[in-house]
Formats: structure tokens, sequence, C-alpha cells
């Protein structure tokens, strides 16, 4: 589950670093040089964070995430503002329009890398390597690895993507099209009820280790992944 950012950035030379910097990182990069290209990408497939720079040609960066903001679609995608304006009203015009950070040129990989990060940690939990664990039930995304104390449990890829971002949502309740949405990708098209087969293979894997009661139905609402410790109990 390689991460993907969007860069949109029409200066070659800063492009061509950015590029560089987040692949080295380990990133999947994407690349636009203005608002409209990167309207067109986004609309093809969402990615995981959208890079932009606040000076673009015809349509600036503010206005490209003031537009993101305000589509259903896109109004919780990840935005990091990149400029060299410095001044404080700068920063919090930025802020104030829904970006998540703002990057200052100049700045160093190292930074924007962090800064990336941390954004993501908030915003896009499931796609931290960070080691989880609820009631006992352990989850290693770096490792694709899941176990209860020295018991290992076997998924599919698709049971341990939609675990991983159960378990890095905990108690909240996801219908079956938010999951579809968040778990498959929202240009996956694919009924609602594949969620149901899916949640039924998760919860007999469980099953194995006493950790099925974690994955609850909320009758008319859809799914959630509880924190009880009642409900750990086999």
């Amino acid at each position: 589950m390689t991460t993907q950012i969007l860069i949109v950035e029409d200066e070659p030379a800063i492009q061509v670093l950015l590029a560089h910097t987040l692949k080295q990182a380990g990133f999947a990069v994407l690349q636009a040089q203005n608002a409209e290209t990167a309207m067109e990408m986004i609309n093809d497939k969402l990615p995981d964070l959208v890079l932009l720079d606040w000076m673009l040609p015809k349509m600036s960066g503010i206005e490209l995430a003031r537009l993101m903001r305000r589509n259903e679609r896109t109004k919780l995608l990840p935005i990091i503002m990149l400029t060299a304006r410095v001044g404080e009203s700068d920063k919090v015009s930025g802020l104030e329009i829904g970006a998540d950070d703002y990057i200052t040129k100049p700045f160093s990989p190292r930074e924007l890398t962090a800064r990336i990060k941390a954004v993501l940690r908030r915003r896009l939990p499931e796609r931290s390597d960070d080691m989880i664990e609820i009631n006992g039930l352990r989850l290693d995304p770096a490792t694709y690895r899941i176990s209860v104390s020295d018991r290992e449990v076997t998924l599919g890829p698709t049971e341990f993507r939609l675990l991983l971002f159960l378990m890095t949502h905990a108690e909240r309740v996801y219908t079956r099209s938010q999951l579809l949405d968040r778990v498959w990708g929202d240009h996956v098209f694919v009924e609602d009820r594949t969620i149901d087969v899916h949640i039924r293979r998760l919860r007999k894997a469980l099953e194995v280790v006493g950790k099925d009661k974690l994955l609850q139905t909320v009758r008319g609402s859809g799914y959630r992944f509880t924190t009880s410790t009642e409900a750990s109990v086999k």
C-alpha cells in the first residue's frame, strides 16, 4: 500500500527535487505543473496527499485548495502548501482555506519528509508503518503480520487492508460505501455487499484467536472495530 503523493509545482527544477526526495522516502509520486492538470489527475484517481505550490499559472494553489475543500470527494484530501511567502498573514490564509500544513521555501528534504509523514499520521493513520495493538491483537503494517500473543493470524490482502483501516479508526462506524471508498479506492466499482463477504472472512480468521467480537456490526449503519475489553473475551 504505497502512499501516493501528487506534486503540483510549475518550476521544473523544484518539481524534480521534490519528486526525487519523495521517491527516496518510499512514496509513489504523481506530478502536475498547473492546477488544471492536477484536477484532471485527482478526478481520475485520488492521491493520498497533495503537495501544492502557492504560486501557479492561471489558477493559484490557494484557489485550487479552496476548490478541493468545496468538493465532497476531495474535501478531506490532505494538502500541504509549499511557498516562498513568509508573512504570517499568508500562512494564516493557507491554513484558513483548509491546508493541513505549510512549508516555506527553501526547505530541507528531511523537513519535507517529516512534515508529510506527520500529516499522514494525523489524517491517514492507516498509511503509517507504526505497530497497532488493541486488546492483545497486534498488527504490524511494515511486515504484514497479525498476531495474538505468539499465535499468528493469516489473512488475505484485502482482509488485511480492511482490518488495518478499522483498527486505525477504532470505535468509528463506517458504512459499506465508506469502507469501499477508503479500503478499495473511490474508483473501484464493486457492490456494497462485497464488504459483507470480507467481513465474514475476517471474523472467521479472528475467531481462531478469540478476537472476532472486536469486529462489530452496527445494525442499519455498518461496521466498527471496538476497543472494549469485554468484546475481546470469547
